[in-house]
């Protein structure tokens, strides 16, 4: 079996996951994972697809068009199979006054620890009774073989105090 992942985004309206999926389902693929949400009116995301190692080229074909709905990427993958798989994960979760650069500087102290963020959820909204705007994250992380949990919570939580937002990090 083939693994593809599909990265997809078009203008939000109804029917866009059922166009892909019938596409993937009449090319013989089965979507086995997903990410997809509307954002200020597009909707985009990332599927994984296994397929016949016979049929890849066919179902890469039928989906990059699709009917003008989606712009849709296709990227050969291994499957899950053939990844290592981590023992431990890091949970951060984070909040704070927005300000440019969160993002930039809570990666750069995994990045600098050789820790790759595999799933990455934010949100900016009002601050509740303080006026301004919130930045929210959530993040889970493998810990990637040697990676010192303690060394990684510390600099993390050295970054929150000079950047001022509240860092909790667990491990799971």
């Amino acid at each position: 079996m083939a693994t593809l992942v599909l990265t997809v985004i078009g203008d939000d309206r109804a029917g866009l996951v059922n166009a892909l999926a019938e596409a993937i389902t009449a090319h013989g693929g089965n979507w086995e994972r997903s990410q997809l949400a509307e954002l200020a009116g597009k909707f985009a995301g990332i599927v994984l697809v296994t397929v016949p190692d016979e049929r890849a080229d066919e179902l890469a074909a039928a989906v990059r068009p699709l009917a003008g709905l989606l712009e849709v990427s296709v990227h050969s993958a291994a499957p899950d199979a053939d990844r290592p798989q981590p023992r431990d994960h890091v949970q951060v979760d984070l909040v704070g006054n927005d300000r440019p650069g969160i993002v930039r500087d809570v990666s750069g102290v995994l990045s600098r620890h050789g820790i790759s963020i595999e799933r990455m959820i934010t949100e900016n909204r009002e601050a509740p009774m303080a006026g301004g705007r919130l930045f929210e994250a959530h993040l889970t992380a493998p810990l990637s073989p040697g990676a010192d949990l303690d060394a990684v919570q510390a600099d993390l939580e050295r970054l929150a105090t000079e950047i001022v937002v509240d860092i909790t990090v667990a491990a799971g």
